[in-house]
């Protein structure tokens, strides 16, 4: 008889579906938003540029408010619901925005949008409360292929439908790619173990931070993810005329550009298993320390290029560091927190996500604008370089968690004292 597969890989297999359908419905609308914008009567370089910049950047600013509310109440209802009240709240907000006639009503659906927001960060709590701890960089670091592959095809699908059937349809098949992510998670996500949390242990933020061996590395863990986010979005808002400057005689500007903008998302959709798996033998610290590192060195490189195929390479290099970044804090985040708070700390985790999201295109616009393109790769680099040194200052090396066999031939004072020495 075939052995039966084991209930968390059915529900890494299920949720991986989960995140790259969100995944896809999300960015597949970012890229024409001003063009809505325009259908919706907003006129002028300036009035666009505005409307756009806060059409996109409310989304995350609320969902960073709100992003712990929504883990704690992971950590009390269950993660499977939150992961069903984002897929279906999404997918309507997003139907919505198809039949908006007013700019702000598309802002405002924009706002109720972060409200609904959270799939994805609950989706990694519950793959990691359920995954073998021993193994949770390679299964987190799966789910985010996930995530990757849906936002590398987002962007060409989102363009290829507005092109055939105009843009407010987009947006209706944003909703039902919305609501396959609602049934996937309905019928084939099965939560199990999950002990909720009850009104009373609730602990408080304060008491949450308390409670872990490590606060202050859980804190740096938190700005690294700020950080991985601005380092991505930071490069957005002058890549197109950064390599404009470096290729002013091509003709396929926009083309070029799309696809230098998509390659580290292919190299990382590569990578992050590998090297997920890879960091759970030899320490996830050391992964990313080691990628955050090379990220850093490309940063600077990229500053130098002379042309728009030296910057294609670099940045298809720079996908390999990024399929490790972010699976390894939030394995490091799962690693030094307990399954009763796992929730909170990814919302937590998500909230600064967000705000990377916002400040990544803010720093890139202001240093661009006062110093020119090259010098925004190079202010990316001092911004990673900061986050290493924390990094190195704040880190502890978790202790080894021993087989429970082992716990228990090791219960006399004298051998536990011996273990403690050992793991020192």
């Amino acid at each position: 008889m075939p052995r039966a597969i084991e209930p968390w890989k059915i529900n890494l297999i299920s949720v991986w579906f989960g995140c790259f359908f969100t995944g896809l419905a999300i960015s597949q609308i970012i890229p024409f938003l001003p063009l809505y914008l325009e259908q919706l009567g907003v006129s002028g370089g300036e009035s666009l540029s505005l409307w756009s910049g806060l059409t996109f950047s409310i989304t995350f600013v609320i969902s960073a408010a709100v992003a712990p509310l929504w883990g704690s109440l992971a950590d009390r209802k269950g993660r499977k619901l939150m992961l069903l009240r984002a897929a279906l709240g999404m997918a309507l907000v997003i139907l919505l925005q198809a039949f908006v006639t007013e700019a702000w009503q598309l802002l405002l659906l924009r706002a109720l949008m972060g409200l609904t927001s959270g799939y994805i960060p609950n989706a990694m709590a519950l793959v990691a409360a359920q995954v073998p701890r021993e193994r949770s960089g390679w299964a987190l670091s799966c789910v985010s292929t996930g995530q990757i592959g849906g936002v590398i095809l987002g962007p060409m699908l989102g363009g290829l439908l507005a092109d055939w059937v105009g843009l407010r349809t987009v947006f209706i098949v944003t909703a039902a790619l919305l609501m396959i992510s609602f049934l996937v998670t309905l019928f084939l996500i099965k939560e199990i173990g999950y002990v909720p949390v009850s009104k009373k242990d609730k602990l408080s933020g304060r008491e949450v931070f308390r409670s872990l061996d490590n606060p202050k590395l859980m804190l740096c863990l938190f700005c690294t993810t700020m950080v991985i986010q601005m380092c991505n979005g930071s490069v957005n808002p002058i890549l197109t005329l950064f390599v404009r400057e470096l290729a002013p005689h091509a003709e396929n500007i926009a083309f070029l550009s799309g696809v230098i903008a998509a390659l580290p998302g292919v190299s990382a959709l590569m990578a992050a298993p590998q090297l997920g798996r890879l960091g759970d033998r030899i320490g996830t610290q050391r992964i990313l320390l080691a990628t955050m590192v090379i990220a850093l060195l490309l940063f600077i490189a990229m500053s130098f290029v002379t042309s728009a195929t030296q910057l294609g390479v670099l940045r298809f290099l720079l996908g390999f560091a990024d399929g490790a970044m972010m699976p390894a804090v939030q394995t490091l985040l799962v690693r030094h927190s307990r399954d009763t708070i796992t929730g909170r700390i990814f919302g937590y985790n998500q909230s600064f996500m967000y705000l990377g999201n916002v400040a990544g295109p803010l720093l890139g616009a202001a240093v661009s604008a006062v110093a020119g393109f090259r010098w925004v790769f190079f202010a990316t680099a001092v911004v990673v370089l900061i986050n290493v040194l924390f990094l190195k200052r704040f880190y502890r090396r978790p202790q080894t968690e021993l087989p429970a066999s082992a716990v228990r031939s090791a219960a006399s004072p004298a051998s536990a004292a011996e273990s403690a020495e050992t793991q020192d």
